[in-house]
């Protein structure tokens, strides 16, 4: 089984061609690939398959062998492998999710992706956590964030703070990502995340860094153009354009290596 390993600021994804529909037992297969000793070595599976309301569907299967709605950072590395393995030459694709289709736009040095904020944030929610409590702003940006701003991200314990408020109560069987948000200036915030389905910290997360600024937009503390710095350190750009409810989530991906799976 023939695959692309793709990182887009850090976050990694193992890419495979499903349009045949070849790939049996999603969950584990991706378990399998993304383990990091006995596998490739990814935080989740991104599988491109045919559609009939988009140019293409993706499933984004996390490390964990759940499947996610929807990834801000996969659907960057999902196009970039549509263009490397000129499966389309086309600028512009639109890529249906479980959240819906997105517009993306692919370029030699960065693609771009339309992400959307579905219904109203939660703001000011107050949880109860073993250490006490905390104050954050749940936001759907295809998938939940619970975004905790804090003056220095840098000493957050996101291992063990993440994976409480992850599995909390109030945020239902399915859980939350957790992110939290350091505004740097007016033009720059700092994200660290602890991902569902990767049940940990990832170097970056496109969804989140989406919510992050779109909060910091809310609470009046950052402009139409946001730098977002990740764990990666792989800058990433998010924009507010002049048409409503749009926010653009921009950066680069890099092709890692490419491989044969023969551990069927």
């Amino acid at each position: 089984m023939e695959f692309l390993k793709i990182a887009g600021s850090g976050n990694d994804f193992i890419v495979i061609d499903n349009r045949m529909g070849q790939v049996r037992g999603a969950g584990l297969l991706a378990r399998r690939l993304c383990d990091r000793r006995l596998g490739i070595g990814a935080d989740g599976l991104l599988l491109l398959c045919r559609s009939r309301a988009a140019d293409f569907r993706m499933r984004i299967i996390n490390a964990d062998g759940s499947e996610a709605e929807m990834c801000g950072n996969g659907l960057r590395c999902l196009a970039r492998f549509i263009r490397e393995k000129q499966i389309s030459r086309r600028r512009r694709l639109s890529i249906e999710t479980l959240a819906g289709v997105y517009d993306v736009s692919v370029d030699p040095a960065a693609v771009r992706v339309k992400m959307r904020v579905a219904g109203e944030p939660r703001m000011g929610m107050t949880i109860a956590l073993s250490s006490g409590s905390v104050t954050g702003h749940l936001i759907n940006t295809g998938v939940p964030h619970f975004v905790i701003p804090v003056e220095d991200a840098g000493p957050v314990e996101v291992q063990r703070l993440g994976s409480e408020i992850r599995h909390h109560p109030a945020f239902g069987p399915q859980g939350t990502n957790v992110d939290w948000v350091e505004v740097v200036s007016p033009t720059r915030i700092r994200v660290r995340t602890y991902e569902r389905g990767v049940e940990a910290e990832t170097l970056s997360c496109g969804t989140g860094m989406t919510a992050c600024a779109v909060i910091c937009r809310l609470l009046g503390a950052v402009g139409s153009r946001v730098t977002v710095i990740p764990a990666s350190g792989e800058l990433i750009r998010v924009s507010f354009p002049d048409e409503p409810h749009a926010v653009f989530l921009e950066g680069g991906t890099r092709v890692l290596f490419s491989g044969v799976w023969l551990d069927t």
